[in-house]
């Protein structure tokens, strides 16, 4: 039961640094431990007809197993430094995105051979935007789609079930010193190894912070983002998605000076629930594959809150935001923009009777219920900024579902080398609340791998 290494969580920081330390030294005994099921036994039980909501399973499928929460994403790998998080500050910004782009020649290897890699570099569209008081992120985008990505996954589980020891639906209670090493305690076996990678992503943070306390760890609060998912037709968009794909654009409100930005565009995707820690919230997805588009296009619209002393708990605010949402609409609220504007609550006659068919069943009600005045102002703000530039964004029949919520864990204090004060102990991905994507979690996970390698 002893280990060279073992890793905690099997989602893309996890999964990289195993990929990577066979890569260096197969002669390394590597064990993960996962809390969900392996990638193939990964199925959410609502399916629209008998099981329309959530039933909280003893295991979310959506956010944990094999690939993490990102297994079911939209497969989108930005290539960059500007949003995604802070990797760059502790390894470089060149390191970082040569990582990056590292990760990408491994997706491409193992399935991901044919998706387009997208840019904003040269794009028109980055004018426009200014001259409209928006500004468009740089970045390089691999677009896999949620179902290219699961076959990639499926790739690489097999490669790596070949030459390392997986423990699925072991959820990990504690990590402790053991000498020069680390003792990992399941429910039924304890394990030791030298070296320990955690990387338990944004589901694991109640469960990261009580190790940080456990190891006396130092944690610094992190932001946590709030807003909609906005569902509109997909040729609202479809100027900007068929040249760019995935568009970062950020905007300050003029009433309160706040950041809105929009996240996770999907373009002809679907509006999709997820479960963390036993609060339904809002998500989106697309596929490659023609036959599994729809007519839609969706994103979030997020405004970013920091608070600072007394109060730090920014994801319990988060939260306590959801839980009204779940109170309310019994999981996530869905309403015409127009509705919003004129101070009514969306019936489902009016949601029957807009030019536009929801991809997701939600419950339709009253958003100003739900969303702080503050965050709800600056979302309809961003809304009518964004019709300048895509005009039919802020038409009527435009849905807002809610809330949708990003939790950042709490920034995890480690060194150059992503390592915490305590020698082999490593934070990598989400968790560590240094990266906040797919790829900057990938990146870290191949960084540490190498670290230890060395």
């Amino acid at each position: 039961m002893n280990y060279d290494v073992i890793i905690i969580g099997a989602g893309p920081g996890g999964i990289f640094a195993a990929y990577e330390l066979m890569q260096r030294d197969p002669s390394l005994k590597v064990a993960v431990f996962e809390a969900g099921n392996e990638l193939s036994k990964r199925r959410c039980p609502i399916d629209g007809e008998k099981i329309k909501s959530c039933i909280s399973c003893k295991s979310c499928s959506i956010m944990s197993g094999f690939g993490g929460a990102g297994a079911f994403s939209d497969g989108k790998y930005n290539i960059t430094n500007d949003f995604g998080g802070t990797l760059y500050e502790y390894i470089g910004k060149k390191q970082a995105l040569d990582l990056m782009y590292y990760i990408d020649e491994i997706n491409l290897r193992y399935g991901g051979e044919g998706t387009k890699l997208y840019t904003t570099a040269g794009s028109r569209f980055k004018t426009t935007c200014i001259q409209h008081d928006l500004h468009l992120l740089d970045a390089s985008v691999r677009h896999l789609g949620t179902d290219i990505n699961y076959i990639v996954l499926e790739n690489l589980y097999a490669y790596l079930k070949e030459k390392v020891e997986f423990f699925f639906n072991t959820p990990v209670r504690t990590v402790s010193l053991d000498g020069n090493g680390y003792r990992v305690v399941c429910d039924k076996d304890e394990f030791t190894c030298k070296d320990c990678i955690i990387s338990v992503g944004r589901s694991g943070s109640k469960w990261m912070e009580n190790v940080c306390k456990e190891l006396d760890i130092t944690t610094n609060s992190n932001r946590v983002d709030i807003g909609v998912r906005v569902e509109l037709p997909a040729e609202v968009f479809a100027h900007i998605t068929d040249e760019l794909y995935e568009s970062k654009i950020m905007y300050r409100t003029e009433k309160y000076g706040d950041r809105v930005r929009t996240f996770c565009m999907n373009p002809k995707g679907a509006v999709v629930t997820e479960n963390t820690n036993g609060i339904i919230t809002v998500n989106g997805h697309s596929y490659e594959d023609p036959a599994k588009q729809t007519n839609n296009t969706n994103f979030a619209l997020l405004v970013a809150k920091h608070f600072s002393e007394p109060f730090k708990d920014s994801n319990g605010y988060g939260e306590s935001i959801a839980r009204l949402s779940n109170m309310l609409g019994g999981g996530v609220i869905v309403q015409r923009f127009g509705d919003l504007i004129r101070g009514q609550r969306s019936n489902h006659k009016r949601i029957e009777e807009a030019f536009i068919t929801p991809t997701l069943n939600a419950t339709p009600g009253d958003l100003s219920l739900v969303l702080p005045k503050r965050i709800l102002d600056g979302i309809i703000e961003m809304l009518y900024a964004l019709d300048k530039v895509a005009p039919g964004t802020a038409n009527d029949d435009t849905l807002l579902y809610g809330v949708e919520v990003k939790f950042y864990n709490m920034e995890v204090e480690v060194n150059e080398n992503l390592e915490t004060k305590h020698k082999g102990l490593y934070i990598i991905g989400d968790g560590s609340g240094i990266t906040h994507s797919l790829s900057h979690a990938s990146a870290s996970g191949v960084y540490v791998a190498r670290s230890i390698a060395r």
